[in-house]
């Protein structure tokens, strides 16, 4: 098949590509190296796929906002699957900067749709997050829970997903949203608790928490999301649904301090600081319709994914933890 991956450089976006290649598509990616993190991480995650694919992977630096840049790739590349993760990250920084995420996040994807919808693709795998639920009614969180998003970017997330169900009611274009549940793996974001705890300890310095520790996250190995897109490739069982992807199981931030500490053998406690604004304080999926409609699987619970996290961060220090520390 012929594949778009929007926000193709970047941690989610680059693994989904390179899973595509493995398996013998043509991947054209589009992004625009936003700088929100060290751009060198993105770098890597193109030269390895390039590596991989060789003659069946192009990289196009752009924006998913450049509506004739889109529509030529779409043209160009014959298109017959996207899968949409470009969009501005940070759900901190989206309190301060509003606009620029309804433009990126919202107006973006629908240059993205108003494309696909064009040139008759075969499905539109759009990503979605977490955070749209806002405020725990109950937990764990099913597709049917109510939905308070508590900053812009969770509210752009929220309004694509509805821009993806519209497209598929209105123009036969086949969508599937797919809420993740705070990704975490190789090559992730350096700015991450993840790999930030990973980095201090490390270097035998404390993991730093934000609150009280006693928040929780429902933390999703990266291995589980691209097998739940790549299992959207060819199966219509989800068109027209929004479906949690998560582990089903959850941890508090002082554990997983804890926890990252014993993995690393560092002599350290952790620390803490004031919270941070509009931040979730817990997080738990309910995959029961994905598990339905994908056969979705869960590979890794959070305390197995930390370790491999480990092992993989003490094989790529010398590229990798620079950019961590420098986050």
């Amino acid at each position: 098949m012929n594949v778009l991956v929007t926000g193709g450089a970047g941690f989610i976006g680059s693994h989904v590509a390179e899973a595509l290649l493995e398996r013998g598509h043509e991947v054209v990616v589009l992004d625009n190296l936003d700088p929100f993190y060290d751009v060198e991480i993105k770098r890597q995650n193109v030269e390895r796929c390039r590596e991989i694919g060789a003659d069946r992977y192009e990289f196009v630096e752009g924006s998913i906002t450049d509506v004739a840049l889109v529509e030529r790739l779409f043209h160009v590349h014959d298109v017959d699957v996207v899968y949409h993760e470009a969009a501005m990250a940070g759900v901190r920084q989206s309190v301060d900067r509003p606009r620029q995420y309804e433009e990126n996040n919202v107006a973006g994807l629908l240059t993205v749709l108003d494309a696909a919808a064009k040139n008759d693709v075969d499905r539109f795998v759009n990503a979605s997050s977490s955070s749209v639920y806002g405020r725990p009614e109950y937990l764990p969180y099913d597709e049917a829970h109510p939905n308070r998003p508590q900053s812009p970017y969770a509210t752009t997330k929220l309004a694509g997903e509805h821009y993806c169900r519209l497209y598929d009611d209105l123009h036969d274009l086949p969508t599937v949203s797919l809420r993740y549940f705070t990704v975490y793996g190789p090559r992730m974001r350096p700015n991450m608790a993840i790999s930030n705890f990973v980095s201090r300890c490390s270097n035998g310095d404390p993991p730093v928490i934000y609150g009280d520790g006693e928040q929780t996250r429902d933390f999703t190995y990266i291995d589980d999301i691209v097998a739940a897109n790549l299992s959207l490739l060819d199966d219509d069982a989800a068109d027209g649904e929004v479906l949690n992807v998560g582990s089903t199981d959850r941890i508090t931030i002082r554990e997983l301090a804890e926890h990252v500490i014993e993995e690393t053998g560092a002599d350290v406690e952790p620390v803490h600081e004031e919270a941070k604004e509009a931040d979730a304080r817990h997080t738990h999926a309910d995959v029961s319709k994905a598990q339905a409609l994908l056969d979705y699987d869960v590979s890794r619970d959070i305390r197995s994914g930390v370790s491999a996290f480990v092992d993989w961060y003490a094989d790529n220090e010398d590229w990798y933890e620079p950019l961590v520390l420098a986050s």
